[in-house]
């Protein structure tokens, strides 16, 4: 019974030693490497070229199915992505033909009730767009000069139009060129419709930033926000043009805040609404 115990006892033993003297190896070897390659570089140079050489096939070969496997995780991704996106695509979808039908019961309704009334339908809207070229605002007059002109088709009178709202109105068109006067100039008069209810008056500008809402109900309820547009009064503008909102309500004064930037204005439309000119200056005084 003492013999297996004995054998072992001396495996043990062995095994330690071999444990020992692989670490005192490993110790030797690593300083052996270090002064070799303190000594000759550029053999050591050569054997780490060679290791390389010798070892990225075998990288290369590692690394391809974890590639593999990689793309196939982005493969799997992709296509939740994918079907996550047509989900949503078909919701919307559903949705706009939901809305075509609407649209289209709406337009058959309209095209009923203007025959029913026999309505004359409104000319078509024309416009060209132009380069605002100089800014010629000033304490006595706001006005900008554009790059169109009767060459073009503008007239006095048309009104223009900057992608946010009302500009102002052509106040003299040249063969290549035109002047704008706008709204916030001191001679400006519009006609305008004030918040949900429609309430009228006119806006009247005062060469600052903000013109004013004049001629207005004392019993007129108006509010910071409500939204001030074009009366189509006079045939001046055509119903609807947006202008701003109103900003100020205070001292008795009410302000408008125009969409439009004087100081921003890059481009602008010029649109002949087939209004005629013949109320030009009924609303735009010079």
């Amino acid at each position: 019974m003492l013999q297996p115990t004995g054998k072992i006892s001396r495996l043990g033993t062995l095994k330690s030693l071999l444990q020992r003297f692989a670490f005192l190896s490993l110790i030797v070897a690593t300083f052996a490497l270090m002064l070799i390659g303190k000594a000759d570089t550029v053999l050591v140079e050569r054997a780490r070229i060679a290791v390389t050489d010798a070892v990225t096939p075998i990288l290369r070969i590692m690394s391809e199915p974890a590639a593999a496997i990689a793309d196939v995780v982005a493969n799997f991704r992709e296509l939740g992505a994918i079907r996550r996106e047509n989900a949503a695509l078909r919701e919307t979808n559903s949705r706009l033909l939901q809305w075509q039908s609407v649209a289209q019961r709406l337009e058959s309704q309209n095209h009923d009730l203007r025959a029913l009334l026999s309505l004359v339908p409104e000319p078509p809207a024309h416009f060209v767009t132009a380069r605002v070229v100089a800014d010629t605002g000033g304490a006595f007059a706001q006005s900008i000069i554009v790059t169109a002109g009767q060459a073009e088709g503008v007239a006095k009178g048309q009104v223009v139009m900057s992608g946010e709202g009302l500009v102002g109105r052509v106040m003299q068109a040249g063969q290549n060129s035109s002047r704008v006067l706008l709204i916030t100039d001191i001679n400006s008069r519009l006609p305008v419709l004030v918040g949900e209810s429609g309430t009228r008056a006119i806006m009247a500008g005062d060469n600052g930033g903000r013109p004013r809402l004049l001629y207005l109900s004392t019993k007129t309820a108006v509010a910071p926000g409500d939204k001030v547009v074009t009366s189509g009064d006079a045939d001046a503008f055509p119903i609807g043009l947006p202008i701003g909102r109103v900003a100020r309500t205070d001292d008795g004064a009410i302000e408008v805040e125009p969409h439009m930037s004087g100081d921003k204005l890059l481009y602008v439309r010029i649109f002949d609404f087939g209004l005629g000119n013949t109320m030009a200056d009924a609303t735009v005084r010079k």
